[in-house]
């Protein structure tokens, strides 16, 4: 058993996979407690749909795909933050018209371009098997700037998660450093939908800080100890999940967001048991 194993995780495809998921499920949560802290998911499902509204451009003009999402997404965005100053709302609101505006293009794009719907849908259900060299580099790229990003601007972060307005009062660029928090997550997230799918993204980016919370609890404030738990989930849930898929023939996609539900259930239970 012990050999097959070992002769499975040498081929190329699954030992690329094996290493995209050691950097995704390490990196992606220190994403998704900023975007769980600053309340964004709306952002991260109009980014979403973004990348459809991307892909759907890319294959109706044969573009390179990453690209195209990449500045469509950044397009959203700047949109977005525009019309979110003047709306009681915040990002709600303008996330949701961005969403519709989104999938209100991608439909007519792919009609009028013959784009068949399922080749943009794709998207949704990347694998880490289909990972190419480059790919992996991009992946460890963009990994690598979030990191310092973090370590050397971690008083803003702090700040910013404590209160916007006291963080302006005491002298931080708010709206410059709220912007570039935004920008590094749209990045992050449209480079993994094109990588990895839609469908992994929220396992690896919230499971694993939802996770977190639940393990350190509520008494616990320390965002650096958030972080750093956040990423040691991310990481234990991505390895093994993806080599159970691998074990058993599963879809690994399927079986590390099956794998952060079943802990979060756990920890639920165990929270409310020895309260």
């Amino acid at each position: 058993m012990f050999s097959n194993l070992s002769l499975i995780f040498s081929l190329a495809p699954i030992t690329r996979g094996f290493i995209a998921m050691i950097i995704s499920g390490t990196f992606f949560p220190l994403c998704g407690l900023m975007v769980l802290r600053l309340d964004l998911i709306p952002l991260r499902y109009m980014l979403m749909h973004g990348v459809i509204l991307g892909g759907a451009l890319s294959l109706a003009l044969n573009l390179p795909l990453f690209p195209v999402t990449l500045t469509i997404n950044l397009l959203l965005i700047f949109i977005m933050m525009f019309f979110s100053k003047s709306q009681s709302f915040g990002f709600s609101g303008a996330s949701a018209a961005s969403m519709v505006l989104s999938m209100a293009l991608a439909s007519i794009l792919m009609q009028l371009a013959d784009v068949p719907a399922k080749d943009t849908l794709n998207l949704m259900w990347g694998s880490p098997f289909a990972l190419t060299k480059s790919d992996l580099l991009i992946l460890i790229a963009i990994s690598i700037l979030l990191l310092p990003y973090i370590i050397f601007n971690f008083k803003n972060i702090l700040a910013l998660f404590f209160n916007k307005d006291v963080a302006k009062a005491i002298g931080i660029k708010v709206h410059l450093n709220y912007t570039f928090m935004i920008l590094i997550i749209a990045l992050l997230v449209a480079l993994a939908m094109k990588l990895l799918g839609a469908f992994l993204i929220d396992s690896l980016l919230i499971l694993p800080v939802l996770n977190a919370n639940l393990f350190c609890g509520k008494e616990s404030s320390g965002i650096k100890k958030l972080f750093v738990t956040s990423s040691i989930f991310g990481l234990v849930i991505s390895l093994l999940g993806y080599s159970l898929a691998v074990m058993i023939n599963w879809p690994p996609a399927a079986t590390i967001s099956l794998l952060a539900v079943i802990i979060y259930i756990v920890l639920s239970f165990g929270k409310r048991c020895f309260k």
